[in-house]
C-alpha cells in the first residue's frame, strides 16, 4: 500500500517548466504506469506539441476547460472529462481560457 499526502511537493513539467505538477506515482513504482500526476496550467500557460514512442496517456479534467490539439484536431475537454492519447499521436495541451486548468493524467507503457 501506497498513501500518497495532498502535500506532495510541486515539481516542473517536462515540456514547459513553467507548468507545475506534483507526481503521485513514479516510472517504475508501479508496472507498466510511467506516471501518475496533476497539474496545474494558468491561463495562457501551453505544454507544446509532442508525442511520445513508449507510452499511452491519458488525461482527466478535474477543473477547467482543457483545450488540446491532437494530431492538428482541436478539440475542449470540461471538467470531468477525459481523452486518451495512443503512442505517436502528437498533442498540444493549453488552458485558452482565465480559470486554472486542473488536470489529473498517467501514462501507460507500451508493452514491448
Amino acid at each position: 500500500m501506497k498513501v500518497t499526502p495532498s502535500s506532495l511537493p510541486w515539481s516542473k513539467v517536462s515540456h514547459n517548466p513553467a507548468i507545475q505538477k506534483q507526481v503521485h506515482l513514479s516510472h517504475g513504482e508501479v508496472p507498466h504506469v510511467t506516471q501518475f500526476a496533476r497539474s496545474v496550467f494558468t491561463t495562457g500557460q501551453v505544454a507544446p506539441a509532442h508525442s511520445h514512442s513508449d507510452m499511452w496517456e491519458v488525461f482527466m479534467v478535474t477543473a477547467g476547460v482543457l483545450t488540446i490539439t491532437v494530431d492538428e484536431k482541436e478539440l475542449e475537454l470540461t471538467t470531468g472529462a477525459s481523452i486518451t492519447i495512443a503512442p505517436h499521436e502528437v498533442h498540444e495541451l493549453r488552458n485558452a481560457h482565465s480559470e486554472p486548468l486542473h488536470l489529473t493524467y498517467f501514462g501507460i507503457a507500451v508493452s514491448e
